[in-house]
């Protein structure tokens, strides 16, 4: 459990020198818990979550970083690899291609990329992948848009 505190306290100290330089990501560790940490990731441009910014809770196991932190989404998000309800995430890093030279940090960019690049093979939400497997990508996009609208957009006034 040490050699994880003294991981994480790195990794916090990585993320304060960055946050000038990462605009999309912000990791803010919980005040009390150095193993709960939540991010706010901005929705990549061009794709249908461009504008959003989506709140991601991280649980940190006590053998981190040899095994993977815990992710997902607290903002509803209309995608084929998160759980609509759960806010899993089907992504190989936080699952079997894990490796301790990931960090909080990389782990959000890879969601930002996986956001981008959605791989509807493998859903957790099956509506949004079926949409991509049967090649209806503007539906797809319709929906996602909507969803980042409704739950991603800062309220206005």
């Amino acid at each position: 459990m040490q050699a994880s505190r003294a991981r994480l306290f790195k990794e916090y100290k990585e993320v304060q020198r960055e946050k000038a330089v990462d605009l999309d990501i912000q990791l803010v560790c919980d005040d009390s818990n150095i193993f709960k940490w939540t991010a706010l990731i901005k929705g990549p441009s061009e794709t249908p979550y461009e504008g959003g910014v989506f709140q991601l809770a991280f649980s940190v196991p006590e053998q981190y970083p040899l095994q993977p932190p815990q992710v997902r989404f607290l903002t509803k998000i209309f995608h084929p690899n998160v759980h609509f309800k759960t806010g899993e995430i089907c992504l190989d890093i936080l699952k079997n291609a894990w490796s301790p030279a990931w960090t909080l940090q990389s782990v959000c960019r890879a969601i930002i990329a996986l956001m981008a690049h959605p791989e509807p093979d493998s859903p957790l939400n099956c509506d949004s992948g079926n949409f991509l497997r049967s090649g209806d990508v503007r539906g797809y996009q319709s929906m996602a848009r909507m969803y980042t609208r409704l739950a991603a957009m800062p309220k206005k006034g």
